[in-house]
């Protein structure tokens, strides 16, 4: 081992001791069958206890690095006890010690070796006694198990995993420099840039050059998608940025991304052909698709284990080979993955989780980056990365990360549960119960036998005796399964799950959340943990983000995007000037009709004149988008009775991928016909109907959310903390809902187009600001 003085190799790759087992010492099966383990929390307080029993000079925490050949190694020793010459590897644990797998307990072992064999160099040591301490949360009982190693054995245990990795390491630092040099001479895929794209690529790629956050408003049908990876590979090698995550809302904007970034690879492979003889490989770039596990999985009918798994046996026996295979190939979009990983006989799944430390671009949806237990911030934590952040589609964000931050508890299941739980879960669950009626009063019971529409209240804060209860419950659940693997009910391991996330949200619970209770009759009531300001638990991940770009047709005003998703206060705001003229598309406001609630039934016919006379001066394939389904199937329904003759199709409740698929087949050049859709659903955004496939749209509402007592408290939160409670909690998400639909008409500079707006509250002024400013509304 060098210990990196005068003399040394230069060091060309860091690896922390976790990582660096985690490649070299894992071996046997995969097994992700569940077996309670302890929480991050339940961890470290474990690590604080021992820590405590031992002696005054025991040192926690401790620093450590050493070099090999071109190999730097570093990380963090849980303890060592000068006196008796002891380092200690602390793990906590639940249940029977002697279930834990042997390859893990070779983990273990390799861990703390490493260590050992970083602080005999450190500090000039003959000889150590390694320790695994194994902590029993529940217990608090600790398991020994010593080994004495001497310095030269540790030295040549320490030597032979960097050994193992190095090839790797060496292999990363040759693909990173040729991946750098390829991307410095990117050239942009196209003949040249649309209207408005490189204005865009330009603010991306400042963006990525300054370390910052852009919020960009880009018309749709411009290129958003390329004229934002561009620019940001373009940055990479310039600014040392390590991975680009691209994150999206929904499978179409996956395909978007990695067609682009096809694209690009298959512009490179052109331009080396063009120019054969200078020795550059093209386009070095690692892409992996990340996808849902419920998505790759190859055997849903069996569990995650050796046992019961194929693809699960033998697992890390394989993984070398299927690695090599899948960073040589380069391209991993789903199917390219799935085939190595059948290849190899091992999980495509679990494959993908293992190159997402390995690929350059991953693109995957937005849970992948920002959901509290997420892969991709995880591994850029533990690896220090520049990571360099596109988010597609990024209106969407506010609503999907409350929720991420968001949970509920089922009455009615714990009942259920409690009936028929083990002998040792009876009481504890007994407990939560009368906790919950005890709630319920409260909170103004249900008499039995009395029937009407779920009541709402919104809590005054936590019930932290009912909480207090789940976590008791939630321990006696995670010792009973410690104890009885793999023969509990599932429906434990369900509430299980649901008690520990929703333990975990009362931690954080602050005024970005509140709490409320919904009963839907005697014995049914759900309480509910609701984030309404992500922004609180966002903030950190954006800061920890080299840069971080969020773009959308649909980002004005930018305050409300600030302040509800928690970007930095230095993040730059950028409208990209539309490419679409006025005359394009004729904006009609149709005043004399109102879509309120309560005038619902008398819109319906002249709503139904408008859909007539449109159609009648310039027939063609229309949209109509509506508040509900069920105001959706009353304006079909009256058109078809008034006009049979007139072609239509609708939206339904649940459709499948093959029946949107069909309701978008209908928008073929040539033919004509209406086409129904609920405001803010499938159709309303990210569908692409160029030319002649769409020629109009009406949208018979302003996509408020309903005015009910969860919509209301969010307002008064939203008022208290930034003062905009109407348009923050209705207005703007409303208004966005409009405009993303209204975007389904002009696609390209040579549309021409129709939009009808059937609300006599368009005519607002403070809702005409919030429409495009290119719209001249007739």
């Amino acid at each position: 081992m060098s210990d990196g003085k005068k003399g040394a190799e230069p060091p060309l790759y860091r690896v922390a001791v976790r990582a660096l087992c985690d490649f070299t010492a894992r071996e046997g099966d995969l097994d992700h069958r569940f077996t309670p383990s302890p929480s991050a929390r339940e961890g470290m307080a474990g690590h604080a206890l021992v820590a405590a029993r031992r002696g005054d000079g025991y040192e926690s925490e401790i620093a450590l690095s050493g070099h090999y050949r071109s190999l730097v190694v570093s990380g963090r020793a849980d303890g060592f006890d000068p006196a008796t010459n002891r380092l200690e590897e602390i793990k906590t644990h639940r249940g029977d010690l002697s279930r834990m797998a042997a390859n893990q307990r070779a983990l273990h072992w390799a861990q703390v070796k490493v260590y050992g064999a970083l602080l005999c160099a450190e500090r000039g040591l003959e000889s150590l006694t390694l320790v695994l301490v194994y902590l029993d949360i529940a217990s608090e009982r600790e398991t020994l198990l010593t080994q004495q190693a001497s310095a030269a054995e540790l030295t040549v245990f320490f030597e032979t995993q960097c050994e193992r990795f190095l090839g790797w390491a060496e292999q990363e630092q040759a693909h990173r420099r040729a991946r750098d040099a390829a991307l410095d001479d990117l050239t942009f895929p196209h003949e040249g840039f649309r209207p408005g794209q490189r204005e865009l690529a330009e603010g991306v790629y400042k963006a990525a050059a300054t370390g910052r956050c852009l919020l960009a408003q880009a018309p749709t049908g411009i290129g958003k998608t390329v004229a934002t990876l561009f620019p940001t590979l373009k940055a990479m090698p310039r600014q040392g940025i390590d991975r680009l995550a691209f994150l999206t809302m929904k499978t179409p904007g996956r395909r978007l991304a990695l067609e682009a970034l096809a694209r690009l690879r298959a512009d490179a492979a052109n331009r080396e052909g063009s120019t054969a003889g200078g020795g550059k490989q093209y386009l070095p770039l690692r892409v992996l698709e990340l996808v849902a596990r419920s998505k790759a999985c190859e055997n849903p009918d069996k569990t995650c284990h050796g046992d019961a798994c194929p693809l699960a046996a033998g697992f890390y026996d394989r993984l070398p080979a299927a690695r090599r295979a899948a960073v040589a190939r380069g391209w991993l979009d789903r199917e390219a993955l799935r085939e190595v990983a059948l290849e190899h006989d091992i999980c495509p799944y679990y494959l993908g989780q293992e190159l997402a430390r390995w690929s350059d671009v991953c693109v995957g949806d937005v849970n992948h980056y920002f959901d509290a237990a997420a892969l991709l911030h995880g591994l850029a934590q533990a690896n220090g990365w520049r990571l360099a952040l596109l988010v597609d589609e990024a209106h969407n964000l506010v609503e999907r990360a409350r929720g991420m931050y968001s949970g509920e508890l089922d009455q009615r299941a714990f009942s259920r549960l409690h009936r028929s739980a083990p002998a040792p879960l009876v009481k504890p669950l007994g407990r939560l119960i009368r906790q919950w009626q005890t709630l319920v009063r409260e909170q103004g019971g249900i008499e039995e036998g009395q029937t009407r529409q779920p009541a709402y209240r919104v809590l005054d804060g936590l019930p932290e005796r009912l909480v207090g209860t789940l976590q008791r419950v939630a321990a006696a659940i995670t010792d009973y399964l410690a104890e009885h693997p793999g023969g509990a009910d599932p429906a434990l391991q369900e509430r299980l799950f649901e008690a520990l996330g929703f333990c975990r949200l009362a931690e954080s619970f602050g005024e970005h959340s509140l709490c409320d209770l919904t009963r839907h009759g005697r014995g049914h009531a759900i309480l509910g943990l609701r984030n309404l300001v992500p922004a609180d638990f966002l903030a950190p991940r954006f800061a920890q983000a080299h840069s971080s770009v969020l773009f959308s047709a649909t980002l004005s005003p930018a305050h409300y995007h600030r302040d509800l998703l928690g970007l930095p206060h230095d993040c730059v705001w950028q409208s990209v000037t539309s490419p679409f003229r006025a005359d394009q598309l004729e904006v009609r406001i149709q005043s004399g009709i109102s879509t309120r609630l309560r005038d619902r039934s008398a819109s319906l016919d002249p709503i139904v004149a408008e859909l007539v006379g449109q159609y009648r001066r310039r027939p063609g394939l229309y949209l109509v988008f509506l508040s509900s389904f069920a105001y959706l199937q009353a304006v079909e329904e009256r058109l078809a009775r008034l006009h049979p003759e007139l072609p239509r199709w609708s939206q339904t409740r649940g459709m499948s991928e093959a029946e949107r698929d069909a309701f978008l087949a209908r928008f073929q050049p040539g033919e004509k016909g209406i086409g129904f859709a609920v405001l803010g659903g499938a159709f309303g955004e990210g569908i692409d109907l160029p030319g002649e496939r769409l020629v109009g749209a009406f949208i018979a509402t302003l996509g408020l959310p309903p005015f009910d007592p969860f919509n209301e408290a969010l307002k008064a939160r939203l008022e208290a903390r930034f003062g905009s409670g109407d348009a923050y909690a209705y207005r703007i998400p409303g208004l966005i809902k409009v405009i993303q639909a209204a975007g389904r008409v002009i696609r390209s500079p040579e549309d021409r187009g129709t939009l009808v707006l059937m609300d006599d509250r368009f005519q607002r002024q403070d809702v005409r600001r919030l429409l495009p400013e290119w719209w001249r509304v007739g």
